[in-house]
């Protein structure tokens, strides 16, 4: 028993449904759980280390960190049923797309720094820290996964057969909770 049907066993069946019904999304969160983590430790290491004076570079040189692992979880766990594009087009059309989430990442984080003014010497340290980690961990974060949720399902990994890919062939989807079990 794979570590997902274990906790699938133990969640009440209401519930159980929508998680197996909203799979990609649930898988695609935990993903993003990941790097979110990944992000933030690469960030304040940065931040508070070699690139104190620059933020926003420690931020996005995190963003992409974490987005190269993000392209590896994805293709091979959260949209492993879909696809079928060539490896380098698919990757590049990822980036691309992830390069739009830099941006919407980053946004929040300049808008707060350099049009809000929320830094030292103009606010305390405290003030700075919970702008930036709100600005560009919350905001921009949360701005950056709904694009790209959409744009990759849409783009990257696109289901346009209505099939899903099992063991190197086509077939359709026959029981949706043994596809979420596979890790």
């Amino acid at each position: 028993m794979t570590v997902v049907e274990s906790v699938l066993s133990r969640v009440p069946e209401p519930l159980r449904k929508v998680l197996i019904k909203h799979r990609e999304l649930l898988k695609f969160a935990i993903v993003g759980g990941t790097t979110f983590v990944i992000d933030n430790g690469i960030w304040y290491l940065l931040k508070l280390t070699v690139l104190e004076e620059k933020p926003v570079t420690a931020k996005i040189i995190a963003i992409i960190v974490a987005t190269i692992v993000s392209y590896v979880l994805n293709r091979e766990w959260s949209f492993r049923t879909r696809g079928g594009r060539e490896r380098h087009h698919e990757a590049a059309l990822f980036f691309v797309i992830s390069g739009i989430g830099v941006a919407l990442n980053s946004l929040p984080l300049y808008i707060s720094r350099y049009w809000l003014n929320l830094e030292e010497p103009h606010v305390s340290r405290l003030v700075q820290e919970v702008a930036d980690f709100t600005s560009g961990s919350i905001i921009g974060m949360l701005l950056a996964m709904f694009f790209r949720f959409w744009a990759f399902k849409r783009w990257v990994f696109p289901d346009e057969l209505g099939h899903r890919k099992r063991r190197g062939e086509l077939t359709p989807v026959d029981d949706p909770a043994e596809e979420l079990g596979h890790s």
